[in-house]
Formats: C-alpha cells, structure tokens, sequence
C-alpha cells in the first residue's frame, strides 16, 4: 500500500526556528555522539552502525521530540539496517549523479526529494526503492520550500561569519564557533522537516487557557434566596416566609 501525497505546505520561517530550537536543545547528546562516533570510526562494522545513527538515528529521535540518549550510535538497530542503508545510500547516489550530468539541476531536486528515504528506511522499516519512492511524495509540492530554508541558512551563516571574520584576533574562532553550531541546527532541521512531512506538527508555544468566570458570591446584606421554591426572604432569616423551608 503506497503512501498518500502529503498537502501540508512547510511554513520556511517557522520551521527554520524550529530547527533552531530542536538543534540548541540536544546539543549536548548531539555533542557527545559526535564525539564517540570520531573515537570509534576506527572500529570495522561497529563504524557502520555508529555512522548511521549520528546521521540518521538521532535525527529520527529528535523528530519525535525524543530525549536523545548520549550513546544513541551504539544501538544495535542501526547495524540490522546497515544493508538497506547502503543500498538506499547507493540508489540516491546513481540518480543524483545521472542528474549532475544534465547541468546540476536534476541532481539538486532529487536530492531534496529523496532525502527523506534513509530515515523511512532506519525509522519506518521501508525497502529502499519504496522509501525513495515515499520520500519523494512526501516532499511533493515542498521541495522549493526546502531549498529556501536550506539556503536561507546558509546565507545566514555565511554573513554572519564573514562579519564576526573581520574581527581582530577573536573573529577566526568566532567564525568556527558559527559553523560548529549551525551541525546542530540541521539536524535540527532536517528533523522539523521530517517531522511535519510525515504527519507530525511544528511546536508551537502553550499559553494558559484563559480562566473560567467565577460568579459573584451572593451579596448577603440583600437578602436570602430559598433553596426550595426561590423566594427571596429579609438577611438573617433562618425559615422561608413562603413555604417554612430551612434557609
């Protein structure tokens, strides 16, 4: 059973925010694994488990605004995949590179419209040729929107780096200090995108529900109400002049 086109339209700026936040929020673990995964690449297979999971898994976990635990490459799932990865992996890169041959544009739209597929393969268990096939038709309609929000933050950084640059003595690791924190907000993003794409929402922030109105208490010096047939007696009175009901 194929997936249903997806009609929801990707808001640029409050998915780039979003990104922003989902990166700033688990840059520690994202940190760490980064980490381990430079330690351990050196390790045959466990390398390929490790490499799938800093560039899958952790995106996976941060889509469904999962804590992302500091030794997320190890798990063992990301090495069950690691042939449906590959081949996956190998199928974008055959079409990607036919599409470079025809003046870069084809390569750049298939690269947007594929790049959801390792994830449907780690996260949702497809075969690679129907997860490039779901990619693509979850990215139906968005891929413009993608590359704006792509390229907007990569200006953005560009600028801001070329500025803090300029800077005597500090503005080299300025600069660094940028393009190091804008890793964390791809996977930032490339999770918000995910996300929303495959049926998700973008966060949005709570506010309280306005209170209830609460009724004025009863104004004791205007009298008594009766609880049985409603008449209204004088303050103080215990009895209802109507009908001797307690008061």
């Amino acid at each position: 059973m194929s997936d249903s086109i997806t009609t929801q339209k990707l808001n640029i700026i409050a998915t780039i925010k979003e990104g922003i936040t989902i990166g700033m929020s688990n840059i520690v673990s994202i940190f760490v694994n980064v980490l381990l995964w430079v330690l351990t690449i050196w390790i045959p297979y466990l390398n390929v488990g490790t490499t799938i999971g800093l560039w899958v898994g952790i995106v996976s976990k941060a889509s469904k605004d999962e804590a992302i635990p500091m030794t997320e490459i190890f798990n063992p799932k990301y090495r069950k995949y690691m042939g449906e990865y590959f081949i996956t992996a190998g199928l974008m890169s055959i079409g990607i590179g036919a599409g470079i041959v025809f003046l870069i544009i084809p390569a750049i739209v298939m690269g947007i419209a594929w790049c959801l597929a390792p994830l449907l393969v780690i996260d949702k268990g497809k075969n690679p040729t129907e997860a490039i096939t779901t990619s693509n038709n979850y990215t139906y309609g968005n891929k413009g929107r993608m590359f704006c929000i792509y390229l907007l933050v990569f200006l953005a950084v560009a600028i801001v780096s070329f500025i803090l640059f300029k800077i005597p003595k500090l503005g080299i690791f300025l600069a660094s200090a940028v393009n190091v924190l804008v890793m964390f907000v791809m996977v930032g993003l490339q999770a918000s995108i995910y996300k929303q794409l495959t049926g998700g929402s973008i966060r949005t922030r709570q506010t309280a529900a306005p209170a209830a109105p609460v009724a004025p208490a009863p104004d004791a010096a205007s009298g008594t109400f009766c609880p049985a047939c409603g008449k209204k007696n004088p303050p103080g009175t215990k009895f209802c002049s109507s009908c001797g009901a307690q008061v």
